[in-house]
Formats: C-alpha cells, sequence, structure tokens
C-alpha cells in the first residue's frame, strides 16, 4: 500500500450550520482520498451571500455556487498543492435535496470535485469532463459512496 500524501488541512465553518454533520475528520478522509501529491488546503463553509460575492467578484458570475476552487499551484513546478476550497452551505443543501442524495453524500462529491480541481484537472471540454467524471466516480467509490452522476 503507498503513503498518503502530506496534507497540511486547515477547515473553516463561516456558515456553520453543517458544522456537526461535515466533520473535520470526515473532509480529511475525502480530501486524502483525492490526493495525488502532498497538499496544503483550506475548506471553508460558507453563507449564500459570501458564496455569491466570491463568485461574482472572481468568476463574473453572479449567484453562489456549490463550489469554487482557488488553486494556487495547479500551473507553477511546484511539489505541493496550494488551495482554498469554498462550499456554499445553502447551494450544497438545496441540491443534495434535489439530487435525492444525503448532505454527506453530496458534500463528500464536491469535496473529491474541488480536491481534483485544486490538482489541476478541470471539466471545460467533455474528454476533461469525462476524465473527472471517472476519477470522481472510483474515488467515491472507495469511500463507499455511490456513482454521483447516476440517475437516481
Amino acid at each position: 500500500m503507498s503513503a498518503k500524501p502530506k496534507l497540511a488541512l486547515s477547515v473553516q465553518y463561516a456558515d456553520a450550520s453543517l458544522k456537526d454533520t461535515v466533520t473535520r475528520a470526515l473532509l480529511r478522509r475525502w480530501v486524502q482520498a483525492a490526493l495525488f501529491a502532498p497538499a496544503e488546503l483550506t475548506l471553508r463553509f460558507v453563507d449564500a451571500e459570501e458564496g455569491r460575492t466570491l463568485n461574482r467578484d472572481y468568476r463574473g458570475k453572479d449567484y453562489a455556487t456549490n463550489v469554487l476552487t482557488f488553486a494556487y499551484t495547479e500551473d507553477q513546478d511546484s511539489e505541493v498543492t496550494q488551495a482554498d476550497i469554498i462550499f456554499c452551505t445553502e447551494v450544497l443543501v438545496r441540491e443534495a435535496a434535489e439530487q435525492r442524495k444525503t448532505v454527506i453524500e453530496h458534500t463528500a462529491h464536491l469535496v473529491v470535485h474541488g480536491v481534483l480541481h485544486a490538482q489541476g484537472y478541470d471539466h471545460e471540454d467533455d474528454e476533461e469532463a469525462t476524465e473527472m467524471e471517472t476519477i470522481e466516480t472510483e474515488l467515491l467509490a472507495t469511500l463507499g459512496f455511490a456513482d454521483p452522476y447516476a440517475q437516481r
């Protein structure tokens, strides 16, 4: 069994509504499963107002989205992945209900998704999307979660 990549993880609950459900221990487990190299990551749970502000200011999209990844080293020759990954709790909870998933299932998926983005994965075209979705599905299966892209 190969060694897990080194991880420095900070978790911030600016919106604490999921703090008792989505624990630091779960987050660390999910992040570690999606890491292919050492990383320094901050995961931050925010309300819709902060989520919307960040999405508007950095992506030009004036709405709160489920997850935003600010990757600081994906295009550099750094041996350590550095990123801030922001989760909007209101969007996350709403989407989980709409998709008939638990908050835990959906959060695990978004964490894996965000960590892959931090490492340079993207889904801008069909080929990239297929690759990223395949990796997400495989990683989530190792964590005991169903295919997040399967229709329920």
